[in-house]
């Protein structure tokens, strides 16, 4: 029955990606707003619900390995596994924004925050305030820019006309099928996988971090289709600034957060490290199938690691 779940969820999760990859380009193209505001706000703070949903009930449930873990494992899944796959897939990305000029600290800043206040071996609440402002800092710095120009947009988007109802109805509908299909994904995956004794660690890690992370694997996979490579970009980076703010600001704010850095610190620098990575490929450009082969060999060693020590 798990299997079952498991397949008629992923099935919910791309149709459900579809719907918000088409609504939203409605909305940028009415808007005259740029495709990579419209991925790092909309569409990732949407996609990024499961995991504020996973690691706000395992803190409700005093689980912080589960909690953190699964914003570690979301962080390394969204750059090491969506974009490597992305990098594969697309026969060439050419952003028309420059993510490294514009966007780059905000990819790496808040990774370097959780680094500090982490360090300790405890997210407090206060420290988890802190993140709430740092993500409202980021979308007024977002939508500072939103007047950019879009450029080229999805056929369908540039030529229907617009209409706030159906848009909205569409765009819940899909927001919808994608929170709701990854969540049974995880749950029916989760299932699977404590049958066979696995550990909440990796757990959290792997499985509930890469249920979490198929949103935007399977929106960014839908972007790559429709040839918007802004829009990839913008969701992954916001997501990953959603990750270690507003996911993980909720969770301590219902209750502090313990962190282990020295049990886990291997799979806490691999975070640091592919966030770095899509740092140093977006300074030079370098999306291309070399750099999605390189970071999936990251994700390899991750998953080598985390396996082997189980």
């Amino acid at each position: 029955m798990e299997y079952i779940i498991f397949i008629v969820s992923m099935a919910a999760l791309i149709k459900g990606a579809d719907y918000v990859i088409t609504e939203s380009e409605k909305i940028a193209f009415h808007f005259n707003i740029s495709h990579f505001v419209i991925g790092a706000t909309i569409v990732a703070l949407g996609t990024s619900l499961p995991e504020m949903a996973a690691s706000v009930f395992a803190s409700i449930d005093g689980k912080s390995d589960l909690a953190v873990s699964n914003v570690i494992g979301s962080t390394i899944f969204n750059i090491a596994l969506v974009l490597g796959v992305v990098f594969i897939l697309a026969k060439k990305l050419a952003p028309k924004r420059d993510m490294f000029a514009q966007d780059s600290a905000w990819a790496l800043f808040p990774i370097l925050i959780f680094l500090v206040v982490g360090y300790d071996g405890e997210i407090s609440r206060y420290e988890g305030f802190i993140y709430i402002l740092v993500m409202g800092a980021y979308i007024m710095f977002l939508t500072s820019d939103a007047n950019a120009l879009i450029g080229e947009v999805n056929k369908d988007a540039r030529d229907s006309k617009f209409d706030w109802k159906s848009t909205g109805i569409w765009l819940g509908l899909g927001f919808a099928m994608v929170i709701i299909g990854a969540y049974f994904t995880i749950e029916s995956a989760s299932t699977i996988a404590r049958n066979f004794g696995v550990s909440e660690w990796i757990i959290g890690l792997i499985l509930i971090a890469f249920g979490t992370s198929l949103p935007e694997l399977v929106v960014s996979i839908q972007a790559v289709r429709k040839k918007n490579a802004d829009m990839i970009l913008g969701n992954i980076i916001g997501s990953n600034v959603a990750n270690f703010t507003i996911v993980l600001g909720a969770a301590a704010l219902v209750n502090p957060l313990s962190v282990d850095f020295s049990t886990n610190a291997f799979d806490i620098m691999i975070a640091l490290i592919v966030t770095i990575m899509m740092v140093f490929i977006t300074a030079n450009k370098l999306y291309n199938r070399s750099s999605g082969i390189v970071l999936l060999l990251v994700l390899a060693l991750m998953l080598g690691n985390t396996l082997t020590s189980a």
